[in-house]
């Protein structure tokens, strides 16, 4: 009986409820029961293979651009969107640091590690994205309204880009904490993936209606041939707005599932995999800027 007891207790240990401890905006039971725990772990082993690279490579980049700008007192200034990217490889480290702790977890049945992980996680998905948002909108501004942009690469707009991301930051450090209080989340949650959404279709939208248009001193009946860089813009433009609103949307759909509580293992686990090509998408678009990928010679 004092064994049962025993065995019982360590049990506790190992298995607590999560309920009982903290809410999160998934149940935990899926991530140690099969056939779950299989998916999910293929989806965090799958990241951490094509992200790892992808932010280590991106972040030695960096490191010899500055470098090499110190080293030759150069007074060229990072661009934006470069800035977003370099902070969000910084929080993607994170991401994979907690997706390592949860296969960890996973495979030795320790709920306090899966929840450290999960946390570390969900920071990563929170500034993923704010700075999606931070991207389309630097975009919006570049193509929409050059002026401004042009305006905002002084000082001031380099102030007001380094307080952007310093909210991000504050941002998703409060969206993990929030994991405390369930209630709260799920209204904060919506909140920020509709007003994200919007805000993602509303400047791509807008990028892509002036790239279809006819530039400075042009005619939209007269023109014979097509600007080809524009083209390349438009598709480039067209398929991130299609991963993003896709992600989004799943996010959203997931969200009502587990509100109504229709949430299946299976199903859930599986919708990880739908956020994975909105992830690369950033680190890659960096990679093209930089000239490091191959397989697109032509820059947008």
């Amino acid at each position: 009986m004092c064994v049962n007891s025993s065995s019982s207790s360590n049990d506790s240990l190992l298995h607590p409820n999560p309920s009982s401890n903290i809410h999160f905006s998934f149940d935990m039971e899926c991530f140690i029961s099969r056939p779950g725990s299989f998916i999910f772990t293929s989806y965090m082993i799958t990241s951490i293979l094509l992200l790892l690279p992808l932010c280590i490579f991106i972040m030695y980049h960096g490191l010899q651009q500055w470098r090499l700008n110190h080293s030759t007192s150069s007074a060229a200034t990072m661009s934006h969107s470069d800035s977003f990217t370099y902070n969000m490889v910084t929080m993607e480290m994170i991401g994979v640091f907690g997706s390592v702790l949860c296969c960890c977890g996973i495979y030795s049945d320790h709920f306090n590690i899966i929840i450290v992980a999960y946390s570390l996680m969900s920071f990563s998905w929170s500034g993923e994205i704010y700075f999606h948002v931070l991207t389309c909108v630097e975009r919006y501004l570049a193509v929409v309204h050059p002026i401004t942009y042009l305006s905002l690469r002084t000082e001031r707009g380099i102030r007001i880009r380094n307080i952007s991301i310093s909210c991000v930051w504050m941002l998703s450090f409060a969206g993990t904490v929030l994991l405390m209080e369930e209630n709260v989340l799920f209204i904060v949650y919506f909140c920020i993936l509709t007003t994200s959404l919007t805000v993602v279709c509303f400047c791509s939208v807008s990028v892509l209606r002036v790239l279809i248009g006819p530039g400075p001193g042009e005619q939209g009946g007269g023109r014979k041939r097509v600007d080809q860089s524009k083209l390349r813009a438009f598709y480039t433009i067209l398929v991130i707005l299609g991963v993003l609103v896709f992600r989004f949307t799943w996010n959203l759909v997931w969200g009502v599932i587990y509100v109504l509580g229709r949430a299946e293992c299976v199903l859930m686990t599986t919708g990880f995999w739908l956020n994975l090509p909105s992830t690369l998408v950033l680190p890659l678009l960096f990679l093209h800027r930089a000239g490091k990928l191959v397989c697109w010679k032509n820059k947008i």
